[in-house]
Formats: structure tokens, sequence, C-alpha cells
């Protein structure tokens, strides 16, 4: 079945994709010179009571059967913790847009996991998704070991961080639990918060020194009521209706939004390596995503 997005769809469907893409730079100012775990434990409580509010508005509990917590707790650490923080360490090491580009990978690697870890049946446009994807971690890579300042710690957390969330994505799709989408992703985030919390306990308490400042006040509201409050409500919209191929767009058009975001808001002046694994990652993505055409019998 062919997916049909109305014109509201489609304008949804783009602020979706702005808001998160336009989030990685904005991620970049707020922890440019703030401890960044402790910026992301305060921007996923607040995040936790905007899905609260959401939930109740939608006249959901909270609450989530004894037999279902532990699903939810591994859940959460592959679709959440694991993704956000390592993510926000490589924002802090790494240019937003080269950031954002290695992130959304994340469809190959879905695409991997399915072959290795369940077993999925793959056409041969997967060989050449994970070549392209390859040759665009390569020229990033090789980058940044070659560049003074050049952080492959920031890459390979990048990398790590799509890879789990790959695992976590097959591991939704397999959930065994009824609870609605909009709960479990409240104890998803809520995990995704104390392992922040500890983290920022654990590492940064000699860096509390100072109140954000207006930049880092903005990122952070930015974050709380637009990527985890306007977008993520935009998100149960769009997914409650509409085929997979929403995700499928989204994804493939939030690295763009994020190097060219970067450019504007940062400043940030992407290379020739960059450009070119802009264009390999989303030959690869594309390969992966796009549907199968079919034979007449």
């Amino acid at each position: 079945m062919s997916p049909t997005l109305s014109r509201l769809d489609i304008v949804l469907l783009c602020l979706l994709t702005l808001i998160w893409g336009v989030n990685w730079p904005v991620m970049k100012i707020g922890v440019a010179d703030f401890p960044p775990f402790t910026f992301r434990a305060v921007t996923l409580f607040g995040g936790l009571v905007v899905i609260a509010a959401i939930a109740r508005a939608q006249g959901h509990s909270l609450g989530v059967e004894r037999r279902w917590w532990r699903e939810t707790a591994i859940l959460s650490l592959t679709n959440m913790a694991g993704w956000y923080a390592l993510s926000i360490l490589g924002v802090r090491l790494l240019a937003s847009g080269r950031a954002a580009i290695l992130g959304y990978t994340l469809p190959v690697w879905v695409a991997l996991v399915g072959l290795v870890v369940y077993r999925e049946r793959q056409g041969p446009r997967l060989v050449v998704a994970l070549v392209a994807a390859l040759i665009g971690v390569g020229l990033l890579l090789s980058s940044e070991i070659r560049a003074i300042a050049g952080s492959p710690l920031g890459t390979a957390c990048m990398l790590l961080s799509a890879l789990i969330w790959a695992v976590g994505t097959h591991q939704l799709r397999r959930r065994s639990q009824p609870t609605p989408l909009v709960v479990l992703s409240f104890w998803m985030m809520a995990g995704a918060f104390l392992l922040c919390a500890v983290l920022c306990i654990a590492f940064e308490r000699h860096l509390w020194i100072r109140w954000p400042n207006h930049a880092e006040w903005g990122s952070i509201a930015y974050n709380i009521l637009l990527a985890y409050g306007v977008a993520q409500l935009l998100w149960f919209r769009l997914a409650s209706g509409l085929p997979p191929v929403v995700s499928a767009l989204s994804v493939m058009m939030i690295p763009v939004v994020g190097v060219v975001s970067g450019l504007v808001l940062l400043g940030e002046q992407p290379g020739w390596t960059d450009a070119a694994a802009l264009v390999a990652i989303l030959v690869a993505i594309g390969a992966t995503l796009m549907p199968q055409r079919t034979r007449d019998a």
C-alpha cells in the first residue's frame, strides 16, 4: 500500500524535521561551556514533565504492570538512555553537523542488526547501503584523525549511540507489553534521566560553579519545549495514522537540516569531506529505506 500524506501531514512532518534538525547546533550551543551530562539531565527532567502532561491529556495512566518492568528497563537503555548519554558527548566533541550525520546513520545499523541478530532477509541494496555508510564514516573519521583538534572519540560516541538505538528499534518492534507508546516513552525517558543524573553527579559536580547563561537557558528551553514537547507531540500525531515511511522521511532529512543549521547558527564551515560524507550517508539511508519494487505474478 502506498502511503498517502495529506497537506497537513506534510506540514507537520516538515516542522518535526526542522525542530529535530535545528536541535543539533542548538545542543552544541548548550554544551559548549556547560557540563554535557548536567545539560542532558536538566532537559530530560523537563521533557518528562511535558510527556507526562501529554499522557494525562490523552487520558492515560502512567502506571506500568509489574511484569513489564524488566522489558521497560531494557527498552529504556537501548532506545533512549544509551543514545542520550553518548550523543551529548558526541555533540560536545564534534561539529554539530558532523554529529548529526553520524547519528542518523541509524537506518543502516537497523538493517545490519536485523540481518546479523534477527536473521531478517535483506535485498542486495543492503550491501550498497553499508558500503556507502562505511565510505561516509571513513571520510569523517579520517578527517578527525588528521585534525589536531579532532576527536575520534566523538565519532565513536555517535556511532555507538546509533548502533545502540538500532538494537533498541528492533526490541521496540518486538515488545510484548500493551503499554501505550506515550506511557512507555515516559518511562524510557525516565530511565535516560536517571542515567544522566548519575553521570552528572559522578563526573560533573566540580563543574557546578554557575547557573546557565542566557544562550544555555535558551538551548535548555528549546530541548524541553520543542525537541521533547512539540516535536514529540507531532511524532505521536503522525505515527498514529501514517505508515513507517514517515520516520524514514524524517530521518533522511534531519542530518541535512543539521548541517545547514550548523552553518547558519554556528558559522561551521563544512569541508569537502563533510559534503562527500553527507552524500554517501544519504545514499546509504535512501538505499536502506526506499520501498522494494514488487513484480506482478
